[in-house]
């Protein structure tokens, strides 16, 4: 037997009920641990993920243990040894109150005993001291400890969601924001819903915005946005492109001439007071208008043809109806700039400060676009408010407008996002990433986010990318992460007192967002699946042949709609909740009156 062997055993409290052993080795984060022999059954096992505390003068280090082995000595005897990870010290003060803190200032020594911690302690650990913490689940370790989290430091540094599909991600989202909007009346919540399938989470608390009553109008994408409606998020025509930018500020100040707008010179765009990206009204009939004008001076034949074409252009998606969220109004002017504000992010409604925008109503074509305007609106209006007004902003599937591969995607919403992240807490604007990718974000942006909720995943480059963007101690605990089961987290950061093995809470049935609710419920009525055809035909026939927004419906007014008895179908009774074509007005399709 060797002789370190020998001198564990030498040592009483190595029998004792508690102790599980004794320090062996400490080196920078991690301490090896000698087990004691028999090693205890029951809750007590030092197995992986357990706590543990070595005992010191005064303190106690908190640790995990990432690690159990076998090791055999050179006598031929084999002892178990444990890897613990070095968390954080328990230390007591001299009022002889116990409080923990993050971090080690005084390491262990050689001989030290360790004993497993008990529930005493783990509540003592993970207790929050803020007035503004939420309880999002329990500990996996011990259900009877809830698992709370600080908004204010989840906010402030913004926080990301990971994980493969099917594992909980977004019952995790809905249940982190139902309650930080609980504990945060002020704050103003913007998700961006990818599948449409948050509306039943939420009930009456949110406000829904979708293609049928969203309203934002044309001048409020700046020149780089605009450019990827018009050209569907393919390369401009330069020559177009040029016209575009001379134009547009023309366009601006004639709607701000009012009434003697007709008479407006045609000063050069230096000279006009606005540029390309000023968020300032005009008429999209005044801007065809100047390049019809223009294209009837011209005597060169290519010169005028770039001009024609970047005028079928604008009257094609002008008269799309998928696209009139954003030209319905084109000709009627008005500065709704304020109302657009208070839609998205709800700055107007007390009862209802979380706002979900439906992307899959919106032309897939424009989606970037959108999420890259509401992304500069929410940095913008934070900035020129001085914070007054603190947004979140949710990205579902961030890696599709923060991509780490800059041939993809597009550049302008990768840039908004990283401004948030970089910037955004300055003035009150917060960011929140929900992705199944997390190797395929932004390095840049994923680096801000200072909490992490990591469900499973198995992929090697994710778990890769989240050992770069933590600490060592918490990088070994990622080995978890392939294991986890269904809602389980690791949840890393400044967020939570330190990181644990988490599992969210169970949603109702009616909160569970939609996609994540599996297949139709054992009382609902079987749909033929002749109705089914029929109605998705009509559905998808009306998405481009009418208009989605019925008269009776107010511009700030989400239209509302049965619950569905099918997943991806609006059904009630089986019959389809669709207009006859018939009725429908026919699309106003004449081309603009040319001012001479």
């Amino acid at each position: 037997m060797s002789s370190e062997h020998g001198w564990m055993e030498g040592r009483g409290a190595v029998a004792s009920d508690t102790c599980l052993g004794r320090v062996l080795a400490v080196e920078g984060s991690e301490a090896r641990i000698g087990l004691a022999f028999p090693l205890p059954n029951g809750p007590d096992r030092p197995t992986v993920g357990k706590f543990v505390a070595i005992k010191g003068h005064g303190t106690s280090l908190v640790g995990m243990i990432s690690e159990v082995y076998q090791r055999i000595e050179e006598s031929h005897v084999s002892r178990a040894m444990a890897r613990v990870d070095l968390l954080g010290e328990i230390e007591r003060t001299a009022g002889g109150v116990s409080r923990f803190r993050r971090g080690v200032r005084e390491y262990a020594a050689i001989g030290d005993p360790v004993e497993m911690i008990g529930r005493e302690e783990l509540n003592l650990i993970y207790a929050s001291s803020s007035a503004r913490a939420i309880t999002v689940g329990h500990l996996s370790q011990d259900p009877s400890i809830p698992a709370y989290v600080d908004t204010d430091h989840m906010l402030a540094k913004h926080f990301a969601v990971v994980g493969s599909t099917g594992v909980g991600k977004s019952s995790a989202v809905a249940a982190i924001l139902s309650k930080t909007i609980e504990v945060r009346p002020e704050l103003r919540v913007l998700l961006l819903d990818v599948h449409n399938e948050y509306r039943a989470a939420f009930g009456d608390r949110a406000s829904v915005i979708g293609a049928e009553n969203l309203r934002l109008p044309f001048w409020l994408f700046n020149f780089e946005e605009m450019q990827n409606v018009i050209y569907g998020g393919k390369p401009a025509a330069p020559e177009e492109v040029e016209i575009l930018a001379e134009l547009i500020p023309i366009a601006k100040g004639k709607y701000q001439a009012g009434p003697d707008r007709l008479a407006v010179d045609r000063r050069p765009m230096r000279h006009a007071g606005f540029t390309a990206d000023t968020p300032s009204p005009y008429h999209l009939q005044d801007l065809l208008a100047l390049i019809h004008e223009r294209m009837g001076k011209l005597e060169n034949r290519t010169s005028s043809m770039s001009h024609h074409r970047l005028s079928m252009r604008i009257e094609m998606i002008k008269n799309d109806p998928r696209y009139e969220f954003m030209f319905k109004h084109a000709n009627l002017g008005g500065d709704t700039m304020a109302a657009v504000l208070s839609q998205v992010f709800s700055l107007e409604s007390e009862d209802k400060p979380l706002s979900i925008l439906k992307l899959a109503s919106l032309p897939d074509e424009v989606v970037d676009a959108v999420v890259c305007v509401l992304a500069r609106l929410a940095f913008d209006f934070a900035l020129w408010s001085d914070g007054a007004i603190p947004i979140l902003l949710v990205c579902e599937e961030a890696h599709r407008y923060a991509s780490a591969d800059k041939a993809s995607g597009f550049a302008p919403a990768r840039r908004a996002l990283k401004r948030i992240a970089r910037e955004g807490r300055k003035y009150g604007v917060h960011l929140g990433l929900v992705t199944q990718r997390p190797a395929e974000l932004d390095p840049t942006i994923i680096s801000q986010c200072s909490t992490f909720f990591v469900m499973r995943m198995t992929n090697d480059a994710d778990q890769a990318l989240l050992r770069s963007a933590v600490s060592e101690a918490a990088a070994n605990l990622l080995g978890f992460v392939p294991s986890l089961g269904a809602q389980e987290a690791i949840g890393i950061g400044e967020g939570l007192p330190l990181v644990a093995r988490i599992t969210f809470s169970t949603l109702s049935r009616g909160e569970i967002p939609q996609s994540e609710s599996g297949a139709r419920g054992e009382g609902d009525r079987p749909i033929p699946r002749s109705e089914v055809v029929r109605t998705a035909i009509e559905r998808w026939r009306r998405a481009t042949t009418s208009q989605s927004l019925r008269p009776e419906d107010g511009p700030g007014e989400a239209k509302v709609e049965p619950h569905p008895t099918a997943p991806s179908l609006r059904l009630a009774n089986g019959a389809a909740e669709v207009a006859p074509l018939a009725a429908r007005p026919p699309l106003d399709v004449a081309r603009p009156t040319l001012r001479r």
